[in-house]
């Protein structure tokens, strides 16, 4: 179960630059939290590896390079990079402002190009936020208490609200890499949602494996049939959720491929459509699991983080990669 007053920190690297990334710090809210961009060390030897064993090896030390300065607006919830381009726009989320900022060359200064404000009764704030990779990257969905909200950068205007996408507080949201209206979100009804954002009356499907509170979602970069989630029962679940993926058959043979000396066989012409399951539920953690992630680099590659400071580094199982790539 999480602590009561529990400290979290979210890191998230430009994708148009190898060395930049973007850092906001959460905490009770005693504290007022930021957001900074920071450079990370290049190797010191082009192609080399050290091993994290290795009693020689050194920790680098991160270049401040600056500021998302949010004083004016409240204490940041997260930060996101536009998915593509050259890693030169930034979005905060600080109490109920969205704000987008332009990094300046070498990313010394963030300029806050424009903004929008969450207005509604009580205390709205932000609690997470993605920047959808479609549309040309005009498109952010925010999540706030039980809501889910879409906004259009381009004029920083509200594009679609779900007023309770969730019975509790909204936790985490992540878009469809290949499915361009499907948006995933999560929270402490334990809950995982998919939702087509033409169509928000009601969840395209519902999961509802975790016993406590769901922190983190995320789809497969590449095969997004493969959904992640992390949850603070300790556990992390790998999910196969095909019949909402971009390949919901898998991949078809149209019977005009065929030759004309070729018959499809019975069997496979009323072969039923792959299901919607759990392909695996990882237990080695022995705290919340506040984040998983996968690679950048290896697609059958993910990560976890928990609240002791657990990392555990797992792969997607090798059946199921075939049969993906089969």
């Amino acid at each position: 179960m999480p602590p009561p007053a529990a400290r979290r920190a979210q890191t998230q690297a430009a994708p148009g630059s190898e060395d930049d990334s973007a850092v906001s710090q959460a905490s009770d809210s005693k504290v007022l939290t930021c957001a900074a961009v920071w450079r990370m060390p290049e190797d010191s030897e082009p192609g080399g590896h050290e091993s994290p064993d290795d009693s020689a090896s050194t920790a680098h030390t991160l270049e401040l390079l600056c500021h998302l300065d949010n004083t004016a607006h409240g204490s940041t919830a997260c930060v996101t990079w536009e998915p593509t381009g050259d890693g030169k726009r930034v979005i905060s989320l600080a109490d109920n402002h969205i704000l987008l900022w332009d990094l300046q060359e070498s990313s010394r200064q963030a300029v806050l190009a424009s903004s929008a404000s969450l207005e509604g009764k009580g205390q709205l704030k932000f609690t997470s936020g993605r920047w959808s990779p479609h549309h040309n990257c005009t498109q952010v969905a925010t999540a706030n208490d039980t809501a889910v909200r879409g906004w259009d950068t381009r004029s920083m205007s509200q594009t679609y609200c779900i007023e309770n996408a969730h019975g509790q507080l909204v936790r985490d949201l992540d878009f469809n890499p290949n499915k361009q209206y499907y948006l995933a979100s999560c929270g402490d009804d334990c809950k995982v949602k998919f939702w087509d954002t033409r169509h928000v009356a009601e969840p395209v499907k519902t999961l509802e494996e975790h016993s406590h509170w769901v922190w983190n979602v995320r789809y497969n970069h590449s095969h997004d049939q493969l959904v992640l989630t992390g949850s603070s029962d300790s556990r992390v679940i790998l999910s196969n959720m095909v019949s909402i993926s971009s390949e919901p058959f898998g991949h078809l043979v149209d019977d005009d491929d065929l030759s004309d000396q070729e018959e499809r066989r019975p069997e496979e012409k009323s072969q039923e459509p792959p299901q919607d399951s759990v392909i695996a539920t990882y237990e080695e953690h022995e705290d919340s699991v506040y984040a998983a992630e996968w690679s950048s680099a290896d697609p059958w590659l993910f990560a976890s983080l928990s609240y002791d400071g657990r990392l555990v580094i797992n792969r997607v199982p090798r059946a199921l990669k075939y049969h993906i790539l089969l």
